[in-house]
């Protein structure tokens, strides 16, 4: 999942401490889904995807 998300980040130029800001979602829980694998629950995916403006969509992991 944090992949996807990364791939997001670095295409629109936003550090993960931005994204803390626009989110809401405090640093250390986004560098958890970051390091340590962790899946975030649905509620902050949501506004994961808002503040990058995409698609859950586009997070999805396809097999």
């Amino acid at each position: 999942m944090w992949n996807s998300i990364q791939i997001q980040l670095d295409k629109q130029k936003i550090t993960v401490y931005r994204l803390s800001k626009m989110t809401g979602i405090p640093l250390t829980t986004i560098y958890n889904y970051k390091n340590d694998g962790k899946e975030p629950p649905f509620k902050n995916m949501c506004k994961i995807a808002d503040a990058l403006d995409v698609s859950l969509d586009v997070f999805r992991e396809r097999k």
